[in-house]
């Protein structure tokens, strides 16, 4: 009976060690950022269509990524400028219900941007 007990023994230590994570204890990998960023642009407001925020609207996004700034409910002219370094290119100033501006985000970085017409209209694109 006692040598029965010796093989169990060490499988049970071997099974509570996988069970901790083993050699790997750093847990599982976080998901991966969206590949899909959507802002809308309202009345003097930007907010991000993922996760709610605004002014500002703040969105991590993979590299390679394009981000689309959607008017909607507005007749107010708004623009997406970019602010500070990396930049992007800014959008002309646009109005009227269902208006876009879309970007590619390729390169890795924290992009500010904001509206030249409503200075508290403010967003921030988190590139990974």
């Amino acid at each position: 009976m006692r040598i029965a007990r010796r093989p169990v023994g060490v499988l049970v230590l071997a099974l509570a060690a996988l069970a901790c994570g083993g050699e790997d204890s750093g847990g599982p990998n976080p998901p991966p950022p969206p590949v899909v960023g959507k802002v809308t642009v309202t009345h003097l407001l930007f907010k991000s269509d993922r996760n709610g925020t605004s002014n500002p609207a703040v969105d991590t996004v993979a590299a390679g990524t394009e981000v689309t700034w959607r008017w909607l409910n507005t007749t107010a002219a708004h623009s997406v400028r970019s602010n500070g370094s990396p930049s992007f290119a800014s959008s002309a100033l646009l109005t009227g219900e269902g208006s876009q501006y879309k970007v590619t985000f390729t390169t890795p970085g924290f992009y500010q941007y904001d509206c030249s017409v409503h200075a508290g209209m403010t967003g921030r694109i988190i590139v990974q």
